[in-house]
This record gives C-alpha cells, sequence and structure tokens, in this order.
C-alpha cells in the first residue's frame, strides 16, 4: 500500500514538474512606478542638451575617423574618456582587428572634345589604378548583370541607377547593392574600371563613397562613385556620343589594425530581491565614421543620443533593476567587425542581454517604436510605447526591424527594439563631406535622448524577460 502511495505521489510530482515546464513564460510587466520615473526622466531628456554636446565633442575634437586611423584610436581614447566623465560605474576596451583599407588620392576627368573633370570618390576596398576607356552606361544592376559576357573587355562600367528618397531609408537597399555587386559584376563582363552614380539622394557636388566587395577569383579594378551632378553630366555627354574617362585612384589594403569596442555600463540595482544588475539592457551606435565628413549624422549622432542616455539614467535617485549597457562599436562601415567581435565574445551570454536597440540612421527625430519581443513580453512593449507616446512616437508591433551592429547578436538569439528615426534627408548627407556638425538639430537629438533614456530605463526596470535565448547563427552561404 505505502509502496503505491508513493508511486501515486511521485507521479504528481512529475506531472506538477512537468506542468511547469511547459507552461507559457509569466507575462513580463512594468510596474506604475518605474512609468512614473520614466515620465520623469523623459522630461530632463528633452530639457538637456546632453547629446548635442557629446555630438559636437567627437566631430569637433575628433573628425573623421576612418577604421585604424590614427584618428580611430583617438576616436576610441576619447569614448573612454567620455564614459567616465558622465559618469559610468564601469568602462573597458574590447580589441577587434580588421583589415586596413587607406585613401590617398583620387581623381577622374572626361578626355578629348569634352574634355572636363568629374567629382568622384573611390569606393572604400577599391585598389589603386590608372584606367583610361571608353565608359559604358548602364540605367540600373540589372541592366549591367545582363549584359553579354565579354562585352565590357578595356571599358569602364557606369551605372547610373537614381536611389529614391524615403522616411524609412528603404531607397537604401537598391542604391547600396549598385555599391557592392556592382564592380564585381562588371569585372565578369570585362570592365577595367567601375563608376557608378552615387547611392544618395542630394543635387549636391559630393561623392558618396562607402565599402564595396569584390568576389573571389577575381582581380580588383578601381572603383568610384560620381557625385549626382557629375553622374547626370557623365549622362548626358554619353548621349552625345562615346566618352573616354580617365579614373586615378591611389587607395588600397594596408596590412591589418586594432580598433576597439569601447563599453560603458550603468550598474543594475543590487537591492535583495529586486535586483538583476548581471542582466543588461544594451544600446548603441557606431564610433568610427568614412573620411569625408566628420561622421556628424553617421553616426556621432548615435554615439551622443545613447551615451547621454546612459548618463541621464546613471543620474536617477535610484538605478533600474538591470544594467544599461552602451555600445561604441567598432568598424562597422566596412563590415561590421566589431559588432561580429561583440556578438562572438557574448554568445554564451544572449540570455542575460534582455533586449537591444541601436541609434544609426541620422540625427533625425524618432517616429515609431517596435520590437521582436515575443507575445508574453507584449504588454511591456505597449507600456513602453506608452511612455514614448508623448515625443509624437507611434507603436507599430511587427514593423522595422534591428540596427546593423545588433545585428549579429540577433542572429544569436537577442531581442531586439527599433527605435526609428525619419531619415527623409539622411541620404543627402550619408558617407559625403557634408555629413558635418552644423547638420545637427538639438531638439531633434533631445527627443532621440529622451526616448533612449525612456526605453533603456523601462527595459531595465521590467520585472520578467524580453525573451532573449541563444541560438546557432545561420551559416554565411545561407545569408
Amino acid at each position: 500500500m505505502r509502496g503505491s502511495m508513493l508511486a501515486v505521489t511521485a507521479g504528481l510530482w512529475m506531472g506538477a514538474a512537468l506542468g511547469v515546464a511547459n507552461a507559457a513564460p509569466r507575462e513580463t510587466r512594468i510596474p506604475e512606478p518605474a512609468m512614473q520615473t520614466a515620465a520623469q526622466l523623459r522630461q530632463t531628456a528633452l530639457e538637456s542638451d546632453l547629446g548635442y554636446r557629446v555630438i559636437e565633442s567627437l566631430t569637433t575634437e575628433v573628425g573623421p575617423r576612418l577604421p585604424g586611423s590614427e584618428a580611430d584610436a583617438r576616436a576610441v581614447a576619447w569614448a573612454e574618456k567620455k564614459f567616465r566623465e558622465l559618469g559610468y560605474d564601469k568602462v573597458w576596451l574590447e580589441p577587434v582587428t580588421f583589415p586596413k583599407w587607406e585613401r590617398r588620392s583620387e581623381s577622374a576627368q572626361v578626355l578629348g572634345a569634352n574634355a572636363q573633370p568629374l567629382k568622384i570618390t573611390a569606393l572604400g576596398g577599391s585598389p589603386a589604378g590608372t584606367v583610361e576607356a571608353e565608359v559604358v552606361r548602364f540605367p540600373d544592376l540589372a541592366s549591367l548583370e545582363a549584359a553579354a559576357d565579354g562585352s565590357l573587355a578595356g571599358k569602364i562600367a557606369f551605372v547610373d541607377y537614381e536611389m529614391q528618397r524615403a522616411r524609412d531609408g528603404s531607397g537604401y537597399g537598391p542604391g547600396s547593392r549598385v555599391r557592392s555587386r556592382g564592380p564585381s559584376t562588371a569585372i565578369g563582363k570585362g570592365a577595367i574600371g567601375f563608376l557608378m552614380r552615387s547611392a544618395g539622394t542630394d543635387s549636391h557636388r559630393n561623392p558618396h563613397t562607402g565599402i564595396t566587395r569584390f568576389d573571389e577569383g577575381l582581380t580588383p579594378v578601381p572603383s568610384a562613385a560620381l557625385s549626382v551632378p557629375d553622374a547626370q553630366q557623365l549622362s548626358r555627354l554619353l548621349a552625345l556620343g562615346p566618352q573616354r574617362v580617365r579614373l586615378a585612384i591611389d587607395a588600397g589594403w594596408n596590412g591589418t589594425a586594432t580598433s576597439h569596442n569601447v563599453i560603458g555600463e550603468i550598474t543594475g540595482s543590487k537591492a535583495a530581491g529586486r535586483g538583476k544588475p548581471q542582466e543588461v539592457v544594451v544600446i548603441g551606435g557606431h564610433l568610427d565614421s568614412w573620411d569625408l565628413g566628420t561622421g556628424a549624422v553617421d553616426d556621432g549622432a548615435g554615439i551622443g543620443i545613447t551615451m547621454a542616455a546612459g548618463a541621464l539614467i546613471g543620474q536617477l535617485p535610484k538605478p533600474p533593476a538591470r544594467t544599461v549597457r552602451v555600445i561604441a562599436f567598432a568598424n562597422e562601415e566596412q563590415g561590421l567587425h566589431g559588432a561580429k567581435a561583440y556578438a562572438e565574445k557574448y554568445a554564451k551570454d544572449i540570455a542575460r542581454h534582455q533586449i537591444g536597440a541601436e541609434s544609426d540612421f541620422g540625427a533625425g527625430r524618432i517616429y515609431a517604436f517596435a520590437t521582436s519581443a515575443p507575445p508574453h513580453a507584449k504588454a511591456a512593449e505597449a507600456r513602453i510605447a506608452q511612455a514614448l507616446a508623448p515625443l509624437g512616437i507611434e507603436h507599430t508591433p511587427g514593423k522595422g526591424g534591428p540596427g546593423p551592429d545588433i545585428g549579429p547578436l540577433v542572429e544569436r538569439g537577442l531581442t531586439w527594439a527599433n527605435l526609428r528615426q525619419d531619415g527623409t534627408d539622411y541620404f543627402d548627407l550619408h558617407h559625403t563631406p557634408d555629413d558635418t556638425f552644423d547638420k545637427i538639430d538639438p531638439k531633434a537629438i533631445a527627443q532621440n535622448v529622451a526616448a533612449y533614456s525612456v526605453f533603456a530605463y523601462l527595459a531595465a526596470a521590467a520585472e520578467g524577460d524580453f525573451g532573449s535565448a541563444p541560438k546557432a547563427p545561420a551559416p554565411e552561404a545561407a545569408k
């Protein structure tokens, strides 16, 4: 009898245990006191110019920050010092090593009866070289891809694709594919050089740079972007008849360099029963920039916004339960090198990374918010959206995606948040000499800082999780 009773008791216990294991996760909630604190934090941030001053400091004291350059090293030292000045509890560096590309000089001219200079910039990754050849124009990447093999032998390919302006930046995908895929495609058709209309929406005589890649097994050729007016000019000249262009680039890869991810933390509460300082909410931007401007909107703005947001949270009388971690990522521009290094280092700690958001789309106002949180955290997402609404931010569940540097973490299981900025004029400035501090609107930056402060604080104060869990990243070949 006793044995039967023990068996029944054991069965009931096992059933209860399985029931707990299979139960849906407890709903994540944000307590009312945290909402009240967030409202105060939001107002403090709107009245602060801290983000604006951090951007000014970076772009003035360091200027352009090409990965691997002397200025890149100075930017790392600047970021470490700035985190400490802003009162972060913990600040450290993590090394990131990558191939080093250098720009030295670049020029282009139309030759012959219509001789005239063209404003160009070498694409990141372009080799050095000088070529003189007839130019063949293509209206888009698809038409270049459709060209017959060998049809560009001894010629310069010119893709004259006009990027479209959009609030959400959706026109950049087709434009950037011309830059990333165009040179290799042209080489495959026999071209000895590559030109493209800049992936931009401005009408200034400022070409837009950006990284390109060459397929394995191909011999790279000089590759450059024309300013939009110069691309239009070249197109008009080609309508008159064949044109020869001289393209001269002195640039190329030069060994490797080591930079650093710079990380600052506002430590979460250590109060018994409510503190979870070992768990982190991640925000950040990338510290590097291209070399033509001073990297104000890309991505000095993201650095200033997120550094200031973390600092304002650190000034609260009581910290949230979780730690707020701000990351200034290394070398985003040439291949997400800092982001990939961070994701690799912390792959086993993804569950400790509750949720992450990145500011890397300029300095425009934030207009929408969403996350990839699972159903049990949707109520908490809605509460964050409620606190963001007074800033003019709409809750758009199911829309958007992670920022580029957050992407490698998302592939490993991180839950992302997206605070979408108005990018209507972002690609007027992106990767050009016009990306300078005078383009920064202090009121728009204050709104961004308020949004990131509210988001990070409430995510860190939430009771329950946002669903981050480790998973294997997709194989490179499948991407």
